[in-house]
């Protein structure tokens, strides 16, 4: 069951409108590793495997959001390069990566991005500011992490 107080009631007052959720901000990752378009697929998966990482964002040269590139984007060149026959050191992101992407705002807690994963299928979302710059990322596994802290600081054994 997804459970998030609604907390449009309480607005008259400002100090009750706060949300008592972590920021996703505490468990997001700030430096992310990102890719251009025009990147070889060999330097992604050579960075994915050394930085084990499942996938990155891909900005273009405003540094704006053009999509993603994961591991399963990967996969697809060795199945292209054998019926191809096509090397895979000649291809490029811009051939593999999805345009399609979740984003969440820079100020949503973590019961926001938690609802998020549980509509949808997404194992990350990117995480944005008001005029759409990616500032972070924040992965399911993130999401564990303050499952965790939570657990350890609200929740009380009972019986």
């Amino acid at each position: 069951m997804n459970f998030k107080p609604n907390l449009e009631k309480k607005r008259s007052d400002p100090a009750l409108s706060v949300k008592k959720y972590d920021p996703i901000t505490k468990y997001m990752a700030k430096n992310l590793i990102t890719f251009s378009a025009q990147s070889e697929l060999t330097e992604v998966i050579n960075t994915l495997l050394e930085k084990r990482i499942s996938g990155a964002p891909v900005l273009n040269k405003n540094n704006e959001i053009v999509g993603v590139i994961d591991d399963k984007d990967c996969l697809r060149t060795l199945v292209d390069s054998v019926y191809h026959n096509v090397p895979i050191r000649k291809k490029q992101v811009k051939s593999y990566m999805t345009d399609i992407y979740q984003t969440i705002h820079i100020s949503a807690d973590i019961v926001d991005a938690a609802n998020v994963f549980l509509k949808s299928n997404y194992k990350r979302l990117l995480v944005i500011d008001d005029n759409g710059k990616l500032k972070g990322q924040i992965s399911r596994r993130d999401i564990l992490r303050a499952i965790q802290d939570v657990n350890r600081t609200n929740w009380h054994k009972q019986g």
